[in-house]
Order: structure tokens, then sequence, then C-alpha cells
């Protein structure tokens, strides 16, 4: 690892284990954290088959996945009451906070979200 910490939105996941070569090179060799929500909403997605279900548990355990704790929480309740974030998108980001990293998202949201640094991946 180069030392590098990045923690990954859940978007940015799917467009790499879809395909997207740009942001896997972007992510390759860098501390990857992504928070526990990301692993649920990728393993719980509708229709998904026991061979995408391989290729994503391939994919995160490269990954730190990140637990809730305390601060984690009241981060959340902070973020979510003072950007009306969704509850994920309010975990994710606390979850940044937390860690003091950056956030890499192709969601907007983020962009509002003083509290931390956000990287918004232009993808089409």
């Amino acid at each position: 690892m180069s030392g590098i910490s990045l923690f990954a939105d859940t978007n940015i996941i799917i467009y790499i284990l879809d395909g997207n070569e740009v942001l896997a090179e972007f992510l390759e060799g860098k501390d990857v954290k992504i928070s526990f929500i990301t692993e649920i909403e990728l393993l719980s997605k509708p229709g998904i088959n026991s061979s995408e279900k391989k290729k994503i548990k391939e994919f995160i355990s490269g990954c730190t996945i990140v637990d809730v704790n305390e601060e984690i929480k009241e981060n959340t309740i902070g973020l979510r009451s003072s950007y009306k974030l969704k509850l994920p998108d309010a975990l994710v980001a606390a979850s940044a906070q937390f860690y003091n990293i950056p956030l890499i998202s192709s969601d907007k949201v983020f962009e509002k979200v003083k509290e931390i640094e956000s990287i918004i991946a232009e993808v089409i």
C-alpha cells in the first residue's frame, strides 16, 4: 500500500465491479475503507447471483470494512440533520469524517458536506 487512504462510497465499488478501469486504477495500491453499510448494500443487491456475490466478496476482502462506533453515530446524526442526507450517505460520510480521509463517490450530494474532503468521480 502506498499509505494513501480513501473512503469509497458504494457507487464507486459498483462501477469498479462493472469494469470501470479508470476507477480501479485510481484505487490501486491505496488503503480503501468502506462502511459496513456498503458491504450490506453490495451483497443485498436485488437479483444478485452467486458469481456476482463471490466477485463482490473478493473485492471487499481487500478493503477495510468500518463498523459503527459512538463517534460515527454522533457524526451521522449531525451530518444527517445538517445536510438532510439519506441514512446510508450520512453513515458513509460520518465514517470518512471519523478517519479524516477523503471520500470518493459519484454522488454530488457530498460536495456540500463541509466536514469531509470529497472526491466526486465523474462517471459516464
